[in-house]
């Protein structure tokens, strides 16, 4: 058993802008009992949001990162939550006083809470769900709320990804399975909730099939797919999405366990040249001059570049 001491926010320094650091997109399985591998119990997932606000974290979707559209508060920084494989744990409903409501101990329930008491924080995170897998990993378990569920989702704002039909190794097939696997996803999800499109693809076990265009695109018997980037499993903090080195269809993630998160706050603590900081503008990608070079170009439409000398020389 893992116990973790209650969190005490310490005091948060200002921080330069730097809209060239890097960016946390979390990775998380299971919210539920007892703390394991995969698994993150709802006290400790709470305590991460209270962690990442208190440092100065505020919760940005992916679209909006891949896009460019990060508009924040100045010396705050972009994290973007993800979940994987749809279990019970990241939404569950529960019936009170004869009402179907959100499980305040499942994942959606705790973030609803928490940005009741923290609106500043934000309210956004991605969903990878898998709509033919077998229980409890086939959209969220209790299969009399599937649709509920996801039309819950969308209407909160979070976004749904494609995680495959059922949790698909993509390395190991040729290009129809592995264009099935993603269309018939799509299809499900759009029987459910009409028209609506999974922007996004997070790899089964991190697998890349043999050919990246089949993940990025296609049709299956008149169902289109097509992803705006695809996440990986591991890889650490990502890169800003205005720097040049930027790719959206490897975008790597951190797995949310207690050690990698400690390990990554702790870093950008000891290195915030390296933490993505906002400007306050979002029309603005404001870095320092000396790495004007390295930002991407052409920017996003509607993006305009600024370089500034550092307010600090001393800092990396």
């Amino acid at each position: 058993m893992v116990l973790l001491l209650p969190w005490r926010a310490a005091a948060q320094p200002s921080l330069p802008p730097n809209e060239l650091g890097r960016v946390m997109i979390l990775e998380y399985h299971l919210i539920e009992e007892p703390e394991a591998r995969w698994a993150r119990t709802p006290a400790n997932f709470r305590r991460d949001l209270e962690r990442l606000r208190a440092q100065g974290y505020r919760l940005v979707g992916l679209t909006d990162y891949i896009a460019g559209r990060i508009a924040l508060p100045s010396g705050t920084t972009p994290v973007i939550l993800t979940f994987d494989d749809s279990s019970p744990g990241q939404l569950r409903f529960s019936e009170r006083n004869g009402k179907v409501e959100v499980d305040p101990s499942s994942a959606v329930g705790i973030m609803e809470a928490f940005a009741r008491e923290h609106p500043e924080f934000g309210l956004k995170a991605t969903f990878y769900v898998l709509p033919g897998a077998k229980q409890p990993h086939k959209l969220f378990g209790q299969p009399e709320h599937e649709q509920a569920k996801l039309e819950y989702l969308v209407k909160r704002g979070f976004e749904i990804g494609n995680h495959t039909l059922w949790h698909a190794n993509l390395a190991k097939y040729p290009e129809a399975t592995v264009r099935q696997q993603l269309a018939r996803a799509q299809a499900w999800v759009e029987r459910l909730v009409p028209s609506y499109r999974l922007r996004t693809l997070a790899l089964p076990m991190g697998a890349y099939p043999s050919q990246l265009e089949w993940a990025i695109r296609g049709s299956v018997n008149g169902t289109q797919y097509a992803h705006e980037a695809i996440l990986m499993v591991a890889g650490g903090a990502a890169p800003s999405s205005f720097h040049r080195k930027f790719d959206p269809y490897h975008l790597p993630r951190i797995q949310a366990t207690e050690p990698e998160l400690q390990g990554w706050l702790k870093h950008f603590q000891q290195t915030p040249g390296d933490r993505y900081v906002s400007d306050g503008d979002p029309t603005t990608v404001r870095v320092r001059k000396e790495r004007v070079d390295q930002v991407r170009q052409p920017l996003p439409a509607g993006l305009r570049l600024v370089g500034e000398a550092p307010t600090n020389p001393a800092r990396p």
